[in-house]
């Protein structure tokens, strides 16, 4: 029986408190999508999800466990604080009223096929998405 990876996805995302100044801090809430092709469900533990600016960390978030049924989905809420530290391209990132910032996220689990064959399978994500800094909003979210 072979089984298939799972997809990870943010399904949609929104942004709270956005202060800009010499560095940028928000919340961002986002509704992650666990899509599951296989005949078994995929249960996998909880797991960390990360925002980079530029290579960096700069913020860590949560993704709690769950199980996604059989050929099916399952939508989980995640709220990552992310806060930017002193860069010398953020000035002009800043100025250009987009800030691309990137995520990644990776799902260790098993799937359990008929209820007896547990196989190990990780799902990953990895995004990028543009800050709008006028209007405040995510644009241009890409996932692989």
């Amino acid at each position: 029986m072979r089984v298939r990876t799972p997809k990870v996805r943010f399904q949609s995302l929104s942004i709270e408190g956005l202060t800009l100044n010499s560095s940028f801090n928000m919340r961002l809430n986002a509704q992650v999508k666990v899509k599951n092709a296989n005949f078994g469900e995929f249960k996998f533990p909880e797991s960390a999800i990360s925002i980079l600016y530029r290579g960096n960390v700069v913020g860590n978030g949560v993704i709690p466990g769950s199980a996604a049924g059989a050929r099916s989905s399952k939508k989980l809420n995640v709220t990552v604080d992310v806060e930017s530290k002193k860069d010398p391209f953020l000035g002009s990132d800043l100025n250009s009223g987009r800030v691309t910032l990137s995520s990644h996220a990776m799902l260790k689990g098993k799937v359990h096929l008929l209820k007896v064959v547990k196989k190990k399978t990780t799902a990953t994500m990895n995004c990028t998405m543009d800050v709008d800094t006028r209007t405040r909003a995510v644009v241009n979210l890409k996932c692989k």
